[in-house]
């Protein structure tokens, strides 16, 4: 028997009881009963008894939801930390400060925050993620996270010679940059007053160096002083890559600021690594007017210059100066910069004349006149130093009197030199060309990159409330962990981001690598349109993320026994599935 539904024209649909049977070989039904005028909760229900099943009083639900948790990126998170293998380096299944030190992480790629905070998030009776619950985490409070932040402290070094022996080999370029974070409070040790780049003025601030293999891929971070110099760190990442990591010979890449020439005698040349830098602008107008750097160099016209592009004049060209003894000088010529360090430097002389007319104008006016050159000269130096534009004026400062004039000569002389930077290298061109030497020392913007996501775009490095030496150094350990996860993430979602996909049809692009990099056509296609080649959305990494959160994990029982609990996941839209096979990820199975 069953409850069939027999529509009507115009008339709601009947509603029969039926049973079929066979008559001289024939399928035939016959009705046994009129149901139209029951109710329809009373028809399902009698159609789910027919069926073998249990009807339920009314009001009752046979499922309940106990709770839907969001699970989509806890499943992209931590599968992308288990396929790099980096649960395996921190430490054996079972241990529970690593399954901690797992979840924070994977915390701070997906909702970066305190660590009380973190904690009321993995707890079962707070959680805000699937996460604690995929760990088997059970209760969490904030002193075992500090507890566990203690526990990967200690094994720092074990975790990045582990990185490094997977990323890094001889022979290979090695990035390293610094940045800083400020700190909350005033009882930090490391935490001093320095040149604060995130322009937080009166705020205690760490430095720490970020060292990453040449693609990007953070390797290790140590934290200094928050008044460390730049070049002051550079000794001991040398001591890091020769004892720690136990490679002979790498190439150390570094902006100018870092390598300075008093580190590279004493503490590069006597470590016998070859290193690849920039010179800094005195040293420039040295080799200008020494005769060694010529701006003739640059007229040559690149003939092989495809139809269409902007024709500019030799982008490069390599020079030997014997006050740079065995290294390589590669001369490089940006016009766009040139254009842009001209516009900017002649609207800070603007500027800066503006103020001081100012000062002219305090000297001469009738009403208390400015007067003496002690006061006079303070108030124009607050003028020029505020623009940094002092080289080039001329002042005169007298008791009475102010007059200021340009340096045409030395604007000019700097004028010629706009747009002008220096590689230098001991790399021998045989081993990596020009070319090849100036774009190692840009893929410093990939350090640069990896500060930003740090510290602002996704992890929130910052601020820093711990006040123990030991615990600043592991919070900023575990962010640089989950910022080496991000980067493995962001390489395999590449086709759903707004990255780039195609780095040879970018590379091709470009005129030069002196030039401004460009977008490949299939990157400027996502750009334009905001999908995909298969029609879905592209997304920045943090809105992948929002979105893959929408995929849930369900804890439900039944009415008829709540002791017996089962787990449910909602389907997949066709953006998240496309990004769980991106990143070889079962997100049902993440348990």
């Amino acid at each position: 028997m069953y409850v069939e539904a027999v529509r009507n024209r115009n008339s709601p649909p009947a509603i029969l009881l039926r049973e079929s049977y066979r008559e001289d070989g024939k399928i035939k039904k016959r009705t046994l009963l009129n149901l139209s005028d029951w109710p329809a909760e009373l028809v399902e229900g009698f159609r789910a008894l027919l069926k073998g099943g249990k009807a339920m009083p009314p009001g009752e639900e046979p499922i309940v939801v106990r709770r839907s948790l969001p699970h989509g990126h806890v499943a992209a998170a931590l599968g992308a930390l288990r396929k790099t293998g980096l649960d395996r380096v921190l430490g054996p299944i079972g241990n529970r400060c690593r399954d901690l030190v797992m979840a924070m992480v994977v915390m701070r790629l997906i909702a970066p925050a305190s660590k009380l905070a973190t904690a009321r998030m993995l707890d079962p009776a707070t959680a805000a993620a699937s996460l604690g619950a995929v760990l088997e985490l059970g209760c969490v409070d904030e002193n075992e996270l500090y507890a566990a932040l203690d526990w990967l402290g200690a094994r720092q070094q074990h975790v990045e010679k582990a990185l490094a022996s997977k990323h890094l080999h001889d022979g290979m370029l090695v990035l390293y940059d610094v940045s800083s974070s400020y700190v909350e409070g005033r009882c930090c040790e490391p935490a001093k007053r320095g040149y604060n780049r995130d322009g937080k003025k009166g705020k205690l601030q760490i430095v720490y160096g970020l060292l990453c293999a040449p693609d990007g891929c953070p390797v290790a971070v140590e934290v200094f002083e928050g008044n460390t110099a730049d070049p002051g760190s550079l000794g001991a990442q040398i001591e890091k890559i020769k004892q720690r990591f136990g490679l002979e010979r790498v190439v150390l890449v570094g902006d100018r600021g870092m390598i300075t020439q008093a580190h590279i005698d004493e503490e590069l040349r006597p470590a016998g690594l070859d290193w690849i830098t920039a010179l800094r602008a005195p040293d420039i107008q040295a080799l200008a007017a020494s005769g060694a750097l010529q701006m003739s160099l640059f007229d040559q016209r690149d003939t092989a210059r495809p139809l269409g592009r902007a024709s500019f004049g030799r982008p490069m060209a390599a020079i030997t100066s014997p006050d740079f003894p065995g290294e390589r000088l590669i001369v490089c010529r940006n016009p766009d910069l040139a254009k842009l360090r001209t516009h900017k430097r002649e609207d800070l002389l603007r500027a800066t004349e503006r103020d001081l007319e100012k000062v002219v104008a305090a000297t001469l006016r009738k009403t208390k006149p400015l007067r003496g050159k002690a006061e006079i000269g303070l108030r124009v130096g607050k003028v020029v130093g505020r623009h940094k534009m002092a080289k080039h004026f001329e002042l005169a400062i007298g008791d009475a009197s102010f007059s200021f004039v340009r340096k045409l000569g030395a604007i000019a002389a700097e004028a010629a030199l706009d747009g002008v930077y220096v590689v230098r290298a001991t790399v021998p061109a045989a081993e990596l060309g020009d070319a090849a030497t100036v774009g190692a020392y840009k893929s410093l913007a990939q350090v640069e990159r990896a500060f930003r996501c740090l510290k602002t775009i996704d992890l929130h490095v910052r601020p820093i409330h711990h006040w123990n030496a030991d615990r600043v150094r592991a919070h900023v350990f575990l962010c640089m962990l989950a910022l080496h996860v991000e980067h493995h993430m962001r390489a395999k979602l590449a086709p759903r981001l707004y990255d780039e996909t195609d780095r040879e049809a970018a590379s091709a692009a470009r005129a030069s690598i002196v030039a401004k990099a460009q977008r490949s056509p299939a990157a400027l296609a996502k750009e334009a349109t905001g999908r995909t080649a298969d029609g879905l959305p592209v997304h920045s990494l943090r809105a992948l993320l929002a979105d893959l959160a929408t995929y849930s994990r369900i804890e439900a029982t039944t009415a008829a026994n709540e002791n017996y609990v089962f787990t449910l996941h909602t389907r997949p839209t066709p953006t998240q599935t496309r990004a769980f096979d991106l990143l070889g990820v079962n997100a049902e199975r993440s348990q």
